[in-house]
């Protein structure tokens, strides 16, 4: 990394390196020893400390001074304490709670990955004062305030948001009304967090380090603070919001016109996406000022979905877990909450927002950050086409024997398509196939020149639309002021080019947490039902992964839950990956195990601090 991502890792930026020491505290003799919690590694005897007992998780601090008086007795304690240099002891940082609680283990795992879990005094300080100061600007405002502001007051625009029934923090609202002639206006209201943190100000600079924010199951790592993120800049209904907002004009399926500038606006509803889905099918009824506009940008959501389809853009379904959690932090349930068209309104309105964003950007050629996904490479195509087949999914015509960049993205995204029907058709195989379409694309990330963005088939593309959690898109939104409401400059060039391998980075960091901590829930949430139904319980399952050493099934209710179910465990043959890494195949019976087959399966171990899942085969008696 270098420039800002340079200063980023020497204040002490995410990742492993350098981060709090995570244990469980246990007796050995008389010494209190801290056992390490999620890897294998020394203990160390640590200092008593009142507030944490025998088995709790704790978070180790630097040793007491003068700690560590007398010695420990001969031990992998006592060696560990002499490690700790003159005998002194680490200290308990602070106590996380019990191991056998998942939201204890998952907040245990995010201070592990690096995760700081709070602000600086003086980062708090500073966005509850900014905050303060808008919040004055707004009470005061009224049309001469507005215009003061150089904004546009749009509180009397119907405005709504949609978002998940757990969200805190609103990014985006929307508005929409019919033209004359049947076209479409769409206004995209964007949280305006620029009024609120100045380029290098405290806030700014701890936004840049994180990155972004981190979502977990029962918890959140902001990449603001509260006082910010859940409050002054979240577009929450009935309040004063500062906004920047994108104006299209949709005729047909394409914006004809956009407009871009500052505003207050007022959000007359907080929906959220299954509530949507229920007013689409009639079994809610809108109320107004919103339901008319609601039904307009369905309508011109619709339209540009229909543009998108036609350009081979990739058409991947799927689903978020949301976990539900008893007040002593257990897990109780998850649901798998599917991809609806309640979310598709918003993603394709968001989607045209930012291409018009980017549009502006690469045109007046202003330092920004792009979202980037460049095309796919003709051998991932070509192999993409032969794993498919080998599974019996129909594939598309494929051009020849070496397809150019832009020739593999039409493929792939053809594909993906009848992946989508197939499907559809035969209620299996969507995490398995969804995964080998992904893996044959280009990792999408940030950067400083505009490469496209093959999965969408858009010639330029930025993130503008979530500036409360991302940094990318603050960037985006200082870059587009400067160039088209003259506030503020522009940001500096070579500030953007180190900033996109760093969010990039933070990004790929975030994801990781996110999906480890969900594999933590699932492994608790398993614990639970296991301790309830009784532990010998068969499942049906689903291969949805293989690799040389077994198969990855996910199972129960909805494939909630996922293991490795090991190819030793599977007797009477020897199993072997074939080249396409679709099936297993047993080399004396030719029997074949392949992704997306149904499977029995029972549990053999789990280890819910490291999120895994190893299976038996249901025959299996062991």
């Amino acid at each position: 990394m270098v420039g800002g991502a340079d200063r980023a890792d020497r204040a002490g930026g995410s990742g492993r390196a350098g981060a709090p020491r995570v244990a469980v505290l246990e007796r050995r003799g008389k010494f209190l020893v801290a056992e390490p919690f999620f890897e294998p590694g020394p203990r160390a005897v640590v200092t008593r400390d009142g507030s944490a007992a025998v088995g709790d998780l704790v978070v180790l601090g630097a040793p007491a001074a003068g700690g560590g008086r007398g010695r420990p007795r001969a031990g992998a304690g006592a060696r560990s304490g002499r490690r700790g240099g003159g005998g002194s002891r680490p200290t308990i940082a602070r106590r996380l709670g019990r191991p056998d609680v998942a939201r204890d283990v998952i907040e245990a795992l995010m201070i592990d990955r690096g995760l700081r879990r709070s602000f600086d005094p003086s980062v708090e300080r500073e966005a509850s004062e900014v905050s303060s100061d808008a919040g004055s600007d707004l009470h005061d405002a009224g049309e001469a305030g507005t215009k003061a502001l150089a904004r546009r007051d749009l509180r009397s625009l119907p405005t709504f948001t949609i978002d998940p029934v757990t969200a805190r923090d609103f990014d985006d609202a929307i508005s929409a009304a019919a033209e004359d002639d049947g076209s479409w206006r769409i206004w995209v209201h964007i949280a305006d967090v620029s009024a609120y943190v100045g380029p290098l100000s405290l806030v700014d600079r701890e936004a840049y380090r994180r990155g972004t924010s981190v979502y977990v199951p029962g918890a959140v790592e902001p990449m603001l603070p509260q006082a910010l993120s859940n409050n002054a800049c979240s577009l929450v209904p009935g309040a004063d919001r500062l906004a920047v907002t994108v104006e299209m004009l949709v005729a047909g399926e394409r914006v004809v016109k956009a407009g871009f500038y500052r505003s207050v606006i007022r959000s007359d509803e907080r929906l959220d996406y299954a509530r949507v889905d229920r007013l689409f099918a009639g079994l809610e009824r809108g109320r107004e000022p919103w339901a008319e506009p609601l039904a307009l940008a369905r309508a011109a959501a619709a339209a540009l979905g229909a543009r998108r389809a036609a350009t081979a853009a990739l058409e991947i379904e799927s689903a978020e877990p949301e976990f539900i959690f008893d007040g002593d932090g257990n897990v109780l349930a998850v649901e798998e909450v599917a991809q609806t068209e309640s979310h598709r309104v918003i993603e394709h309105l968001m989607i045209a927002a930012n291409e018009q964003v980017a549009g502006v950007l690469e045109a007046r050629r202003v330092p920004t950050l792009y979202r980037v996904h460049e095309r796919p490479d003709g051998p991932a195509a070509l192999r993409l086409i032969a794993q498919l087949a080998s599974l019996g999914v129909p594939t598309p015509p494929v051009p020849g024997d070496h397809l150019t960049p832009q020739q593999a993205a039409d493929v792939i995204g053809e594909a993906s398509q009848l992946v989508e029907q197939w499907v559809a058709s035969t209620g299996r195989g969507r995490r398995a196939l969804t995964s080998l379409v992904l893996r044959s694309l280009k990792q999408a990330r940030y950067d400083h020149r505009n490469l496209g963005h093959a999965g969408l088939q858009s010639p330029r593309y930025c993130h503008f639309t979530s500036p409360i959690r991302r940094y990318p898109d603050l960037i985006c939104h200082r870059g587009l002021l400067s160039a088209v409401v003259g506030d503020g400059p522009a940001p500096e060039a070579s500030f953007v080019v180190s900033a996109g391998p760093w969010t990039s980075a933070r990004e790929r960091e975030a994801m990781t947490i996110e999906r480890d901590a969900d594999d933590v829930a699932r492994c608790f949430l398993l614990e639970r039902q296991l301790f309830e139904e009784g532990g010998e319980q068969a499942f049906d399952g689903e291969v949805v992964g293989l690799a040389g050493v077994g198969a990855f099934v996910a199972f129960g209710p909805e494939g909630s839950f996922e293991g490795l179910l090991p190819v030793r465990r599977l007797r009477g043959d020897w199993w072997e990956l074939n080249e396409e890494g679709t099936m297993l195949v047993g080399t004396r019976s030719g029997g074949t195990i392949r992704l997306g087959d149904p499977v029995r399966v029972q549990v053999g171990r789990i280890d819910a601090p490291r999120g895994r899942v190893d299976l038996l085969p249901a025959w299996d008696e062991e």
